[in-house]
């Protein structure tokens, strides 16, 4: 009944989806499996994308070829570029999407994928022969081979889904959980463990009152994900903002004796960055309100995401407590909040090409590895399935640097440090993150993956023109005069020191209160020399030459730590001959078995002087 592929996707949610794309515009032949063909890119906590150091993710998978940026610019209602008051290297893209047209748009886009073929079924195990996956078998009892598996489970091994005292098996509301996997793997020598997540209720928009709230609308100028041209909404949905309040609170205290999560029956850890309105209140008792954030779920649908009340009390406590929140007086619940506890694999057990150590041609990607979020387990996705292409060809794995994109910070945090909780992305987990910006996403990743035969060759031509453009700008700036008497208003106005003599242009966008559109728009001559170049390119040459200091001392910065990363540990290195290290770094070098002196220094536990130590007995 089935041919033999080469890569099985098991899983069709962000990673799996973008896994499968990946691989099969790599040229691989795909079989993307999934229990439920309606539910393909389901969102299955809020309708947005992106967010502090997400959109970054987004970008980064957009530049290497990816589709989530480009699903993200068709499907959205709203966009906000957030942090716009700091520097660039904290500026983040985010869009409120409509919920079904995303997974439509996902859907439409791998149906006109060449090489990717869908099948619903569940995955019970995997096929293994010499330690090596070469299939799976499904919940219908079919062996269908394969030359390597990727897995994209999300929270659907072993879900259990709780709200209150009640619970259920499930992956997702509504939807059966996936067995068997799990018990294979441990039983081949894999270590499992538990985490948990949880979603709020949705409600009925009509029965909201948002003169009570504050309303919260998208940016006039929409930048999107994308680096290809996609059409932009013309219009945009407001979000709202409430607050909670100490009436909520007490409401929401008398289910706790009935909240999974404090009579112990979840044991998996939740995210500690996106904690439930329980977690809120126990954790932050000093705090008589938290904020909400009201989101619709489409254009053409009453149902609001409600931001912020992630909980899994007793329905009749939810509903209650959200009566009591300002515009939720008359508020009709279409579903009320639940928890889902499932499997996941800690990370310590993969390769940086996210293959297992234990099982070659077995690839591991989203929230199986202990993440949280869409755009984390998106850009995995996006790694497992190019690697996994790259494995069967018998090339060699594309690993991206800590240094070179979010992506690589995410994939080094997990391999080196692991996760005991769900792990999220934020700009501070990057050591180099003005270097890593959504802005130049497309300049730090397009040739790579173009080399690879995956980013198409108009993004690399769009690359090329940006390059050069930005370079253009920026000898216009360095060559052209500006004069100050015919300048002395525009310095006012921007609340800065008129010139007492002439200044080049590129002087004087170094001041904080200078930007290049207003120069561009008020300074004599300026204007017309500009006038050629895209807002993109212009803004990506102002970003080079004002932060140019900043940029070239983090550049030095990462060619002195790369010395680390560049000396590798053989793979059958003896650490037992090391008699001189901390047990704890024995543990965790036998453990997780660093690749670079580089990956050693950064693991959990692992002191400078074990590094050091290290580094004698390799005979450095």
């Amino acid at each position: 009944m089935f041919p033999e592929y080469d890569i099985i996707v098991v899983g069709a949610g962000h990673a799996g989806c973008e896994a499968a794309a990946a691989a099969a515009n790599l040229g691989s032949r795909v079989l993307l499996i999934t229990m439920n063909m309606q539910t393909i890119a389901q969102m299955s906590c809020n309708p947005a994308m992106g967010g502090i150091a997400k959109g970054q993710i987004v970008r980064e998978i957009d530049a290497m070829g990816g589709y989530s940026g480009i699903v993200t610019d068709k499907s959205m209602i709203q966009f906000r570029m957030l942090n716009r008051s700091k520097g660039p290297a904290m500026w983040s893209p985010r869009a409120q999407n409509d919920r079904m047209l995303f997974a439509a748009t996902w859907r439409e886009l791998l149906e006109k994928t060449p090489n990717v073929d869908f099948y619903q079924d569940m995955v019970s195990s995997i096929l293994i022969n010499n330690n090596k996956a070469c299939g799976v078998v499904t919940g219908l009892g079919h062996h269908i081979k394969a030359k390597a598996v990727v897995i994209t489970s999300g929270t659907f091994l072993n879900g259990v889904i709780h709200i209150g005292e009640k619970k259920f098996g499930g992956g997702r509301v509504a939807e059966k959980a996936s067995t068997g996997i799990t018990e294979q793997l441990v039983s081949l020598g894999f270590e499992s463990d538990r985490l948990k997540t949880g979603t709020p209720p949705r409600v009925d928009g009509r029965s909201l009152d948002y003169t009570k709230m504050e309303e919260q609308k998208g940016d006039e100028q929409i930048v999107g994900f994308s680096f290809l041209n996609i059409d932009k909404p013309k219009l945009q949905r407001s979000c709202w903002i409430t607050y909670t309040n100490q009436t909520v609170h007490d409401i929401l205290k008398t289910g706790f004796d009935r909240s999974p999560m404090y009579t112990g029956r979840i044991e998996g850890v939740g995210p500690r960055y996106c904690p439930s309105i329980e977690d809120k209140i126990n954790r932050f008792a000093e705090r008589d309100r938290h904020q909400l954030f009201i989101e619709p779920e489409g254009w053409n649908t009453v149902e609001i995401y409600v931001n912020g009340f992630s909980t899994s009390l007793p329905e009749e406590v939810q509903a209650e407590a959200m009566h009591q929140i300002p515009g939720f007086e008359n508020v009709k619940i279409f579903r009320p909040g639940y928890a889902i506890e499932y499997d996941y694999f800690p990370p310590t057990q993969l390769k940086y090409s996210l293959e297992t150590k234990l099982i070659g041609g077995l690839f591991f990607a989203g929230q199986i590895n202990g993440t949280t979020g869409y755009e984390e387990a998106a850009c995995q996705g996006l790694m497992a399935g190019i690697n996994a292409h790259q494995k069967i060809n018998e090339r060699e794995a594309l690993i991206l640097k800590r240094s070179e994109a979010y992506i690589g910070v995410l994939i080094d945090d997990l391999i080196s440090k692991g996760t005991e909780e769900p792990y999220r992305m934020f700009t501070s987990r990057a050591e180099f993150r003005t270097l890593l910006r959504q802005d130049n996403a497309d300049l730090r990743l397009t040739e790579l993956s173009h080399k690879l035969g995956l980013a198409s060759d108009e993004r690399m031509e769009n690359v090329l023109q940006k390059k050069k453009g930005a370079e253009k700008i920026r000898k216009i700036l360095s060559t052209f005069t500006v004069d100050p008497e015919t300048t002395e208003d525009y310095f006012i106005a921007r609340n800065t020191a008129p010139l007492t003599q002439k200044q080049k242009a590129s002087q004087i966008l170094l001041r904080p209160s200078i930007d290049l559109f207003s120069m561009k728009n008020y300074i004599p001559g300026l204007g017309e020399q500009l006038e050629e170049f895209s807002t993109e390119t212009i803004e990506q040459a102002e970003i080079q030459v004002k932060y140019d200091a900043y940029i070239e001392k983090e550049k030095d910065l990462v060619k002195r730590m790369s010395q680390l990363e560049d000396l590798m540990i053989p793979e059958n290195f003896n650490y037992d001959r090391i008699s001189s290290i901390s047990n704890e770094a024995l543990q965790k070098f036998k453990k997780i078995k660093p690749g670079t002196l580089g990956q050693a220094s950064r693991i959990s536990g692992v002191n400078p002087s074990d590094v050091q130590i290290l580094m004698v007995y390799m005979g450095r």
